[in-house]
């Protein structure tokens, strides 16, 4: 959870999805609810640690949901909140931007 909340908007959205793998975390759940293993499987090159690091911190900011199913071995599955799906036209201006980006070198 951010203790300090900046004044200007930019700051504040970069604080919260300014890390390379909250972004592709966020990419991989617009498409729905997900496992643990299946986001490990699509974010090329992230640690297991880090995955739980930033999971953890997306929902302490309410992007996201953790659901704990009571299984062995365990399931958890995560969901976008609202808020974290209100963050969509920000990933596809991006995607838009690096595709002119890519097809301009």
């Amino acid at each position: 959870m951010l203790d300090d909340i900046p004044e200007c908007p930019v700051e504040m959205t970069l604080k919260l999805i300014g890390d390379k793998w909250k972004v592709l975390i966020i990419r991989d759940l617009l498409s729905g609810t997900k496992r643990f293993s299946e986001l490990m499987r699509s974010i090329t090159g992230i640690s297991q640690k880090v995955l739980t690091g930033h999971l953890r911190a997306m929902e302490a900011d309410g992007l996201l949901t953790r659901k704990v199913y009571p299984e062995v071995p365990p399931r958890v599955e995560y969901t976008l909140t609202e808020t974290g799906y209100s963050l969509e036209p920000i990933l596809d201006a991006m995607t838009v931007w690096g595709s002119r980006y890519k097809s301009s070198r």
